[in-house]
């Protein structure tokens, strides 16, 4: 019987946690979590796009060449949206019309990333964590990365987990305008912004999240001193992703978290 159970458990390697309410009354739902193939040596969040869930960022975190990463691909909270007319589906934040003028949902934002932070917070010392998503999950992936650097939430409680790698694909940077300011007024703040890398890819035929708020979000950070964020566009690409843009994220991630050559 003992065999039988190790035997499963290497055929199994995705796990599954039931949803929980955080401390702020968000519901979220169910967390999916990847074991790492080989050593583990680092831990990332991966989160979906808008009425997504966990288990579909799961199969495509598995699929990455990735054996040392360990995986956790969290659901959000089911609520209704602006830009949907109300209509109720998975999301982590409200959001209405994309655009420059657009007003931030700073509590579902603070909730989210809580949320995101505390699924990091058990992870051993010597394992590196970060955070990546697409679309609305790469908006709360790079919104985390603000919060790191000024070392708080939005609210103004501390931000507690040091991030080593931030991923957005096909999203945007929310709270942009007010960025570099907040960053500026604080040493540790600019430090901590110039240390983090952090990758954006976006299409240019993006017809959901146009290109242009990819493009802004990554002269953004760079204007507020993240200096190791990079910006890869791809011609021709909608919102969604391609191997040769996963292919990608998955050397960068090899490189900037020391995975090379690891098993």
């Amino acid at each position: 019987m003992l065999l039988m159970i190790k035997f499963i458990s290497k055929i199994i390697s995705i796990e599954i946690i039931l949803g929980s309410r955080n401390a702020r009354g968000y519901e979220f739902g169910r967390t999916y979590v990847v074991r790492p193939k080989g050593k583990h040596q680092a831990t990332l969040v991966w989160l979906h796009g808008l009425g997504d869930n966990g288990s579909s960022s799961s199969q495509l975190m598995e699929s990455l060449h990735l054996p040392n990463i360990k995986w956790i691909c969290p659901t959000a909270p089911t609520r209704p949206v602006s830009s949907l007319g109300g209509y109720t589906c998975t999301a982590w934040f409200d959001v209405g019309e994309i655009s420059e003028d657009s007003h931030d949902d700073l509590e579902g934002l603070d909730a989210s990333a809580s949320h995101i932070a505390n699924l990091l917070s058990s992870e051993p010392a010597d394992v590196k964590v970060g955070i990546g998503g697409f679309s609305m999950g790469g908006a709360i992936s790079l919104y985390s990365a603000t919060c790191y650097a000024l070392g708080r939430y939005g609210t103004g409680h501390t931000y507690p987990i040091n991030l080593r790698a931030v991923v957005g694909l096909s999203g945007w940077l929310p709270g942009w305008k007010s960025l570099r300011n907040k960053i500026e007024c604080s040493y540790e703040a600019a430090r901590r912004a110039a240390s983090l890398p952090i990758i954006l890819t976006h299409g240019t035929a993006d017809d959901l999240v146009p290109y242009r708020f990819g493009e802004k979000s990554a002269q953004s950070l760079g204007m507020a001193g993240f200096r190791q964020a990079v910006f890869k566009p791809y011609e021709g690409l909608g919102h969604y992703t391609v191997p040769k843009e996963l292919d990608e994220v998955v050397q960068w991630l090899t490189t900037r978290l020391g995975l090379e050559g690891s098993r």
